[in-house]
């Protein structure tokens, strides 16, 4: 397996070595350059998997090494179900698969604790140097990546974040947390400035440098590393319809996907393409729209308002991920690819050709504005006893309002994302109309209200010490890090 970049598909490297570039050296993002093959006979074979084991199975596809076993097992140990991503029948709202069961209550732990490891592996290509990390996040890839990269030798990682951006718990998770190697800061700002700052920092001669005693990084889902776990678990949620005799084997299903970076969503495209019977791919955006615009359009514009909503995690203008699906509707044309993704960096706005808008079938999109996000929170909890997150909910309200407009009777798993608790005070306020400032508070009282208990990743926070409290501006993002590595 080999990899190339989506602006430069001359440029080859191994996915090992792409874990440890993370960004191209052209600003692109590496993509397969063939994509593995896998037929119902393939399938099959992970009917009787544990989810490690199946794991190991598809990014064995992309990754040669050795230990992949022993990897994905210590990589999924610290699940609090055995399943590791349960998957749920809610009736009439199709299935549900929870990939908030790691350490930090969120799904980016399914990739984020594999990355590590396999940047140990990686660590031949770093000609001894050790690994700067530098990472930004609308909330759950932050603490992620902070708890999988705290203390691994050879590593230092820097997280930022939106200022007023995040959550409350989100928030708390970072800046408390430990570790001799890791700094988080927030950002004045929205994501999409944290982003783009980051990016500039990749691709700045002076920066490299400066840190020239490190291999940069980064745990972004523009790593490839982060995007072939994701892979997985949409096998397993088709393995896991098979087991419960849901489906049979060569079924087509859909999938509903609360979307903000497009990596989530692509993990199941890449599935798809890969040979698994996929049927829609639903694309869930909050009331940030970009996404949903975009393939209603074939324009994506992100020359609009930015609005912080319930779910901001998906507070997001600038989809990094969307390159690599760019790539593939050019039918991996690197030329093009680049050309429109200059035109978005210069002007903030691109359109794709016809021929490409044709290309896009494979997906639907939605979107869900503030108002409807938490009455479906409510809804969902009165309906099915479920309770679900504003990104799940955002998801969940989209896949209705595609079964009313097209009537599709394939089986729907929606992707949940996140723990409710992460978010408590929304969750809390949108089943009572009671609004609870204080988190711990709120999350004692939801815990009585669901009789759902509070995750102890939670309630470990209340007494945590807060270690990071600094907030600055994009411009101070370069020296900020200089400052941490000296």
């Amino acid at each position: 397996m080999e990899l190339i970049s989506t602006r430069n598909s001359d440029l080859t490297i191994t996915p090992l070595e792409a874990v440890i570039q993370g960004l191209a050296p052209d600003g692109g993002l590496y993509v397969p350059g063939v994509f593995p093959v896998t037929d119902s006979g393939f399938i099959d074979s992970l009917k009787d998997l544990s989810y490690p084991e199946l794991a190991s199975r598809i990014i064995g596809l992309f990754f040669d090494i050795d230990d992949l076993n022993d990897i994905m097992s210590e990589a999924y140990s610290s699940f609090d179900t055995e399943e590791v991503a349960p998957v749920k029948d809610l009736g009439s709202m199709g299935y549900v698969m929870e990939l908030y069961h790691g350490p930090t209550l969120a799904f980016k732990d399914m990739a984020l604790q594999v990355l590590p490891r396999l940047m140990s592996r990686a660590r031949k290509y770093t000609k001894g140097k050790d690994i700067l990390i530098l990472t930004a996040t609308s909330g759950d890839t932050g603490k992620a990546a902070l708890e999988g990269f705290a203390d691994v030798e050879g590593t230092k990682i820097v997280v930022f974040f939106p200022n007023d951006g995040v959550s409350d718990m989100q928030k708390l998770q970072m800046v408390t947390q430990q570790g001799k190697n890791v700094l988080v800061s927030s950002v004045n700002g929205n994501f999409d400035d944290a982003q783009s700052a980051v990016k500039q920092v990749f691709s700045s001669d002076s920066f490299r440098s400066k840190a020239k005693g490190y291999r940069l990084s980064s745990a972004n889902s523009i790593n490839f590393g982060r995007l072939a776990p994701q892979i997985a678990y949409y096998y397993h949620a088709y393995v896991s319809l098979i087991r419960k005799g849901m489906i049979s084997n060569g079924d087509r299903v859909n999938f509903t996907v609360p979307t903000g970076n497009f990596g989530n969503i692509l993990a199941g495209y890449y599935a798809k393409r890969m040979g698994l019977p996929v049927n829609r791919l639903i694309c869930a955006s909050n009331r940030n729209r970009v996404l949903t615009d975009f393939f209603m359009t074939g324009e994506y514009d992100s020359r609009r308002e930015f609005f912080k909503t319930p779910s901001p995690s998906m507070d997001i203008l600038i989809s990094s991920n969307l390159e690599r699906l760019i790539f593939e509707l050019t039918e991996r044309d690197s030329g093009l690819t680049a050309s429109l993704m200059h035109d978005l960096s210069s002007s903030g706005h691109y359109e794709i050709t016809n021929s490409m808008k044709e290309r896009l079938k494979d997906f639907y999109a939605g979107f869900t504005d503030n108002g409807a996000c938490l009455d479906t929170v409510s809804r969902i909890f009165k309906e099915y006893s479920y309770l679900t997150d504003p990104h799940t909910a955002v998801a969940m309200n989209v896949y209705s309002e595609y079964m009313k407009e097209t009537g599709d009777k394939a089986p729907n798993v929606t992707v949940s994302t996140a723990s409710p608790f992460k978010f408590v005070t929304d969750v809390y306020a949108s089943l009572t109309k009671e609004h609870i400032s204080e988190p711990f508070r709120a999350a004692i009282e939801l815990s009585s209200f669901t009789g759902i208990p509070v995750p102890v990743q939670i309630m470990r926070l209340k007494d945590a010490k807060i270690r990071f409290n600094n907030v600055i501006n994009k411009d101070e993002m370069e020296k900020t890090i200089l400052d941490f590595i000296r």
